[in-house]
């Protein structure tokens, strides 16, 4: 990265050379004023400072306002690449061994770029996602109208397959839209108080019912109450998309079990609970341990070799676990998944009884 010298550099060289020159010149009168002077020396003897001083600070200014001007050079440099949207950029490797308050910035600013260089990434990579989920459900659309048009005898069923892939892309944008308002803050920040475990038990009430459908049964052991304050809507997504993606990849025949419990701390005057655990645990494929924090990325679904032929998957849009985890980071929880011992996954969120409030 070749750059020219600029202004700071020439007002940096001159007033440092400037100022030595003035010091050199200081002395030189000094000595004229006392009467400092050596025998039979010539009047003009006084500026041999003023020359020497000159000459000898021409270089050290000059390596001053190099070693001051080069950091800012690089750094407008890199802004300006970073600008036009070229986020690989790093300007720390360029400062070579410096540890100055320059470096300081200089990684700060790496530091920027590499996450800004992750998020375009994964802009770009949500973008190629939301193309191929919306194009294949418009590719069997058309397929079916192709097929009606060819055989009217299978008008009856087309129908309902594009009726369902209509229903499907209208569910697609709808989490998609979902997604962005939580990413974006522009949720309802209306906060109500709410007992957490009733809501958890009018969500587990519906999800058995569709449940029944696979033969799977859904138990709920949730204690007590749990009154917190929240924003409605975006937890009752979370919570219904984690239990029903639990009933989307558990086996037939088996049980999603829910458990809820309240956790206290010692801090806590009287006991008053302070989090509330929810785990729900399934009898499915599971999820590696290494990629249990990929599910929560959007349109990310395990690979058809990673999953039991037995399951038979419920089509979903791949943005459930996105949407919770927003939503339980926006009221300050957090939600993770791990193996459960003897197949299957738990996934685990943590819920505060003082939801930081909305801005």
């Amino acid at each position: 990265m070749q750059m020219p010298l600029g202004r700071l550099f020439w007002r940096i060289f001159f007033m440092g050379w400037l100022t030595m020159v003035a010091a050199f010149a200081c002395a030189a009168f000094y000595m004229r004023v006392s009467g400092v002077q050596p025998p039979d020396a010539p009047r003009w003897i006084f500026l041999i400072p003023v020359f020497a001083g000159a000459t000898v600070s021409l270089p050290v200014a000059f390596g001053l306002a190099w070693h001051i001007s080069k950091p800012v050079r690089y750094l407008t440099q890199a802004l300006r690449d970073a600008a036009r949207a070229r986020f690989d950029v790093r300007v720390l490797p360029a400062l070579g061994a410096r540890h100055d308050e320059f470096a300081l910035l200089a990684h700060e600013f790496d530091d920027m770029a590499a996450r800004l260089q992750q998020t375009s990434m994964q802009q770009r990579q949500l973008f190629y996602d939301v193309s191929h989920e919306l194009r294949s459900p418009l590719a069997r659309i058309q397929a079916a109208i192709g097929l009606m048009q060819q055989d009217s005898h299978s008008a009856p069923a087309m129908a309902e397959r594009i009726a369902r892939e209509a229903q499907r892309l209208d569910q697609l944008i709808e989490e998609l839209l979902t997604l962005h308002k939580l990413e974006a803050g522009a949720v309802d920040s209306a906060r109500e108080r709410v007992d957490v475990m009733e809501l958890l038990d009018d969500i587990v009430q519906d999800a058995a019912f569709e449940a029944r459908a696979r033969g799977c049964l859904v138990t709920l052991v949730a204690p007590g109450s749990f009154v917190a304050d929240v924003v409605g809507e975006p937890l009752y997504r979370a919570l219904e998309n984690v239990v029903r993606n639990a009933i989307k990849y558990t086996a037939p025949h088996t049980v999603v079990e829910v458990n809820a419990c309240t956790l206290a701390s010692p801090q806590v005057v009287n006991g008053v609970p302070e989090w509330l655990e929810i785990c729900v645990s399934d009898r499915g494929p599971g999820v590696p341990a290494e990629s249990c924090e990929d599910i929560f990325e959007p349109f990310r679904r395990l690979e058809p070799h990673q999953r039991d032929t037995s399951v038979q998957l419920v089509p979903g849009t791949g943005l459930g676990l996105a949407i919770a985890r927003r939503a339980l980071t926006l009221h300050g929880g957090e939600i993770h998944a791990k193996p459960r011992e003897g197949g299957g996954l738990d996934v685990i969120i943590r819920l505060p009884n003082s939801a930081p409030r909305f801005t």
